[in-house]
This record gives structure tokens, sequence and C-alpha cells, in this order.
């Protein structure tokens, strides 16, 4: 029940998982952050180092000022700033000019704040390119300077002009260590994005080598035999059946012999790049071993299947391989065959193969239902 109850009130907070929950939670730990900020200045009043009066309004100014980005984030406001929907830059923004306000109000205890804006910019470096960061964070050190030396000059009591040279020098220094720290980190950033992509490209490579023929781009016979096995389990609610075709290219070795392995590939290739152009898009051809293919055409009988069998045969045709050898004919023999839902994918492929040979003994270049 707790957990449930705990569920509900994330989702309330936060929203719905996804990249907007987590701005929505970053923006929370901001608040957070802002008001333990107030509880310390609470804490400072109480034990007589801070006079309430002059700082009353900051805690009110910038709870407010995050309560509003909070509200703008959940409620999708944000996305209108495609270039920077977590509102990296207006919230960092925000929180410099809370503390060159806090660091002129805070008086003795104001050493404290000089931690804030290193603090500030180390979280926004990992949603900012470089480049925004140093530009903050020159912000940040000409902003706090300038407090520095107004207040040197206002209340010197208060702001020895001594102290406020170590803090401004010290604070220069923290705020160069982040920028080289965020140039790092970007530089950290792209470096892991550029892996990613080399590894999802590699990944890619490695399931079309998986279940793709590499010379013809075609699927392969291992993924061949498990598309085939599905389509028959899937065909049992389905009218009418798949049929089978089983296709070899004629005298495909005369090719090779007489002008090279290389026209042989490109013969291959030729007859991919025409079957898909010609088939539907549920037929599926495979390279099967050699010059043979595999044709699966799904809820397909064997005499629909012929037609789309002879307009491959026109297509290849009209193809011209006039680069290989002049006047080039290239044709192919075909056995088509039905497979029932109780058939052995074997026992069809199988019939196939005898009808294709039986194409063969007729003469090549003409198709035989099995």
């Amino acid at each position: 029940m707790s957990s449930s109850f705990a569920s509900g009130m994330a989702d309330t907070l936060l929203g719905p998982p996804g990249r907007q929950r987590v701005r929505a939670s970053q923006s929370l730990l901001a608040l957070a952050a802002y008001t333990l900020f107030a509880a310390v200045l609470q804490a400072a009043t109480a034990v007589g180092q801070l006079d309430f009066d002059d700082w009353s309004w900051l805690p009110a100014t910038y709870l407010t000022g995050a309560l509003l980005f909070y509200a703008a984030i959940r409620s999708g406001v944000n996305l209108r700033m495609v270039s920077d929907p977590s509102l990296t830059v207006p919230q960092t923004v925000f929180g410099m000019l809370v503390c060159a306000g806090a660091y002129g109000m805070t008086g003795p205890v104001r050493g404290a704040v000089i931690l804030l804006p290193p603090l500030i910019l180390v979280f926004a470096m990992f949603a900012m390119r470089p480049a925004q960061s140093r530009a903050l964070a020159v912000f940040v050190f000409l902003l706090l300077g300038a407090v520095m030396v107004w207040k040197a000059r206002t209340d010197p009591a208060r702001y020895p002009a001594m102290i406020e040279a170590v803090h401004i020098v010290s604070i220069g220094i923290v705020l160069a260590c982040v920028s080289v720290l965020s140039t790092r980190m970007s530089a950290m950033r792209e470096r892991l994005k550029s892996q990613k992509l080399a590894l999802e490209s590699a990944l890619e490579r490695i399931g079309q080598l998986a279940t793709r023929d590499e010379l013809t781009g075609l699927v392969n016979r291992r993924h061949m035999g498990a598309l085939v096995r599905t389509e028959q389990l899937r065909q049992q609610r389905t009218e009418p059946k798949m049929t089978i075709v089983l296709i070899d290219i004629d005298l495909f070795k005369r090719i090779n012999d007489s002008h090279g392995h290389q026209a042989g590939d490109t013969v291959l290739k030729a007859f991919a790049a025409v079957s898909t152009e010609v088939l539907r898009g549920a037929d599926v051809l495979a390279r099967w071993g050699g010059e043979e293919f595999l044709l699966m055409l799904p809820g397909t009988r064997p005499e629909q299947a012929l037609h789309s069998v002879e307009r491959l045969r026109q297509a290849l045709a009209r193809t011209s391989f006039d680069a290989i050898a002049p006047g080039l004919k290239v044709t192919f023999s075909a056995g088509l065959s039905a497979c029932a839902d109780d058939d052995l994918i074997e026992a069809c492929i199988e019939r196939a193969d005898q009808a294709m040979y039986r194409a063969k003994t007729k003469g090549r270049d003409c198709s035989v239902l099995a």
C-alpha cells in the first residue's frame, strides 16, 4: 500500500517516466537546495550573525523562481525551448543572480555563498556545451566581482577590501578549474556518443551478417528457414497457404567459366535487384546457395505464385548484361510447391527442388508446379 502511494506521489510530482520526469526531479532538487539555504540563513540569524531585515525578502525571491521553473517543466512549457528543454541556462543564470544578491546581504557569513556558483556550474555542465560553461563562469565572476567592489566601497566594515580581494581571486581559480573540467567532460561525452554510434553500427552490421547474404543483400539460408517456419505457424489461421519456389540461374557455371567469377557475382546481384523491384512486399527471397534462390510467397496458391515468377522472368529478360558480354541473356528455372500446415518444411522444399530439376530437363527458362 505504501509503495503504491509513494509511486502515485512520484507520478503526481514528477510526471510519467521519461526525460520530463528527470528534468522535473532536477528542478525539485534545486528547489530543495534553495530551501536548505534559507534554513542556513535562518540559523545564522538565530545565532546573531545576520539581521533578519537584511535578507528577509531573499528566500521568497529565489524560492518563487525555483517554483516557477518547476511549474514550467511540469506543465511542458519548457518543451517550447527546443535548444534547451531542461532550462539549464535560465536556471543557472537565475542561480548566479541569487548568489550575487545573497553575497551582498549576508555579511559575516558571505564566505559560504562563494561555494554555490561552482556547485551550480558543476550541475549545469552535464547539459551545457563547454562554451556555455565558460561564458557563465565569466558572467558569475564579473557579477560577484562587481558586488564585491560595490560592497567594499559602500560597507567596508563588513566587506574589507583585502578580504574581498582574496574572495575574488579564490572564486576565479575555482571557476577556471570548473571550466577546464567542463571542457573535459564535454569531450568525454562526445567520445562516448561516438563510441555508442560505432557500437550501434557494429551491432547492426552483425545483425545483417547473421540474417543477410553479404553478396546480394538478400535473406540468407539460415534466416530463411526461420522465416518459413514462422509463416507456416501463422498460416494455420489463414487461407490460402503459402507457396515455396526454388529458383536456379540457368547455365551459371558457363557464365563463371567464360567471363569470370566477378561476372557471376554481377549476375547474382542483378537478379536480386530485379527480384526486389518485382516481387510483393510480403514475398521473401533468399539466397539458398550458389546460384539457387528460395522464394516464399505467403497466402498464395501455386497457380497465383506462377504469375509472380513469370513477372520476375520477364523483368530479368529485359535486364541488360551487355557489360559482361554483348547480347548476354540470363534466365532461370523454377519449381513451385504448395506448403500445407502439416507439411514438413524440408518436404516442401524437396518437392520444389524436384520440380525445378524437371524444368531444367524441359529445356530451362521455365517453371514447373510440383
